[in-house]
C-alpha cells in the first residue's frame, strides 16, 4: 500500500525534472519572419555581456547549433542581429521541520521545537535573454529569455548552457514548431 503512495510522488519527480529551463517569449507581430534566412552577431552587444569568455564561447557555440538546424546560416551582410545578455542570482532556501508532541496539543505542534530540524541552502538561478534584431531596420523584432539552475560543475556547463539556447530558441521563428 505505501508502494502506492509513492508513484505519484515519484512521477511529479520525473516530470519536473524534464526541463528545468522556464521559457516565453515577446514578439512583433506586424513582422513576417518568413523573410529571415541569414545571421550575425551584434558584437558590441555580445562585447558587453559581463560573463567568463568561456561561457560567451559557450553561448555563442550554442545559438550557432540551433540557429543552423533551423536553416539559418552565419553571414557577412545578415537579415538579423542576434545579442544575449545575462543575469544571475542567488537563491536562500529556509526549511524548518518540526516533530514531536505539544502539552495538550494536536500531534505535530511543538511549543518546544523538541526534534526540530533548520535547513538553509542556496543555489544560483539564472537569467538569459536572446534578442533578434532586424538588421536593415536595427529594431528588436524577437525576444526570450530562459531562467533555471546555474551549475557551477565545468563538466555539464556545456549541456546546462546548451539547454538554456535550445529551450529559448525552440519558440523561434514565432508561430513555426
Amino acid at each position: 500500500m505505501k508502494t502506492l503512495k509513492l508513484i505519484p510522488l515519484l512521477l511529479l519527480f520525473v516530470f519536473a525534472s524534464c526541463s528545468s529551463v522556464r521559457v516565453n517569449q515577446d514578439y512583433d507581430k506586424n513582422v513576417n519572419f518568413d523573410g529571415f534566412k541569414t545571421y550575425a552577431y551584434h558584437k558590441s552587444g555580445v562585447d558587453k555581456v559581463e560573463i567568463s569568455d568561456l561561457d560567451k564561447k559557450r553561448i555563442l557555440r550554442s545559438i550557432d547549433e540551433v540557429m543552423m538546424s533551423k536553416g539559418f546560416t552565419k553571414s557577412e551582410n545578415p537579415d538579423v542581429l542576434i545579442n544575449f545578455f545575462t543575469k544571475e542570482r542567488e537563491q536562500v532556501n529556509v526549511n524548518q521541520y518540526n516533530a514531536g508532541y505539544g502539552y495538550g496539543w494536536r500531534y505535530g505542534w511543538n511549543p518546544y521545537l523538541w526534534g526540530g530540524n533548520t535547513t538553509v541552502t542556496t543555489h544560483s538561478e539564472g537569467t538569459l535573454t536572446i534578442d533578434i534584431i532586424d538588421a536593415k531596420k536595427k529594431e528588436l523584432i524577437w525576444q526570450g529569455q530562459g531562467e533555471g539552475y546555474l551549475t557551477k560543475n565545468t563538466d555539464k556547463k556545456d549541456e546546462n548552457i546548451k539547454e538554456f539556447v535550445t529551450e529559448i530558441l525552440k519558440q523561434y521563428p514565432p508561430g513555426k514548431k
